[in-house]
C-alpha cells in the first residue's frame, strides 16, 4: 500500500496465510480478526496485543458458511472501520466430486465465494468513502489460488470458487481504478498450512511456501499490481496469463458503458 493501514479486517485469521497477515502488518495497524476457532483467535490476539501495548486487537468468532456468521462479521467490520480488508478464509474437500457430500460442496462455495463477495460489497463502500474524505487509500486483498487458473480434478469445487474469486477481484480492480482503493487478487500455489490436512489431501506438498513469505509479498504488491501469483514453478508460469487477464479487464472497463 502507499501507506500503512490504520485498521485491517482479516478473515481466516486463525492459521496459515490469514494468521501470517496478522503478524506481517505494522504494529500500528489495529486488527479485527475472524475465524471459527475462538481459542486460536484469542491466542493470536493476545500475542499481537502484547507486542504493541495500546494496539486495538479484536476478534469475532464466526462461521462464514452461516448467514448469522457472515452478518456478524459484516456488522463488526462496519463498526471497526477498516481501511484494509483481507478475505482469506477458505475450505475445500479433496476427493471425487460425486463422492463428496453435498453439504461439503455447499460450504466450499459459501465460504470461498459468497463470503468474499458479501464482505466486499458491504464494507468496501464505507472504506472508499472514508478514504476519499481523509485523502488516503483503502485496500482489498482477496486470497484466490494458483488453482483459480486451472480446472482441478478432485478439487473441482475448490478450484472453481478460487476462479470466481480471481475473476471478481480482477474485475473490481479495473472497475475501481479511478477510486482511492488498491485491489489485489492473491494467488499462491502450495503453501504450508493446515488446509491440506483439513481437506483430506494429506501432508503439504514438497516445496510448499511459508505463509509469512506469501503475506509479506502480498502487502508489498498491494497498490503496485493487481494480481500476484506466488510459487517456485507455477508462479512463474501463471504470471503471464495473470498480467494478460488484468490488462483485458482494464480494456473492457474502458469500452463498456458506465451505470
Amino acid at each position: 500500500m502507499h501507506h500503512s493501514p490504520r485498521a485491517a479486517l482479516i478473515t481466516g485469521a486463525t492459521s496459515g496465510i490469514g494468521e501470517a497477515f496478522a503478524h506481517a502488518l505494522p504494529v500500528t495497524t489495529n486488527l479485527l480478526l475472524t475465524g471459527r476457532n475462538g481459542e486460536a483467535l484469542e491466542r493470536i490476539a493476545t500475542v499481537l496485543g502484547d507486542q504493541a501495548p495500546g494496539r486495538r486487537v479484536e476478534t469475532v468468532v464466526a462461521d462464514l458458511a452461516m448467514d448469522e456468521g457472515l452478518a456478524a462479521v459484516c456488522t463488526a467490520g462496519e463498526e471497526f472501520g477498516p481501511d484494509l480488508l483481507i478475505c482469506d478464509a477458505g475450505v475445500g474437500p479433496f476427493g471425487d466430486f460425486l463422492a463428496t457430500p453435498e453439504a461439503d460442496l455447499r460450504e466450499t462455495v459459501l465460504v470461498n465465494a459468497l463470503a468474499p463477495l458479501v464482505l466486499t460489497r458491504r464494507l468496501l463502500p464505507g472504506m472508499i468513502m472514508r478514504a476519499e474524505a481523509e485523502a488516503h487509500r483503502a485496500g482489498l486483498i482477496v486470497v484466490s489460488s494458483g488453482l483459480g487458473f486451472v480446472p482441478t480434478p478432485r478439487l473441482a469445487t475448490y478450484a472453481a470458487t478460487k476462479a470466481f474469486d480471481l475473476s471478481l477481484t480482477e474485475a473490481l480492480a479495473a472497475e475501481l481504478s479511478g477510486r482511492p482503493v488498491d485491489v489485489l487478487a492473491l494467488c499462491p500455489t502450495a503453501t504450508r498450512s493446515r488446509f491440506a490436512k483439513r481437506s483430506g489431501f494429506g501432508a503439504n506438498l514438497p516445496g510448499a511456501q511459508d505463509p509469512a513469505h506469501v503475506a509479506h509479498r502480498a502487502l508489498e504488491a498491494l497498490g503496485r499490481q493487481r494480481t500476484l501469483v506466488l510459487g517456485a514453478i507455477t508462479g512463474s508460469v501463471l504470471t503471464v496469463p495473470a498480467l494478460v487477464r488484468a490488462a483485458a479487464a482494464q480494456v473492457i472497463q474502458t469500452v463498456l458503458p458506465h451505470r
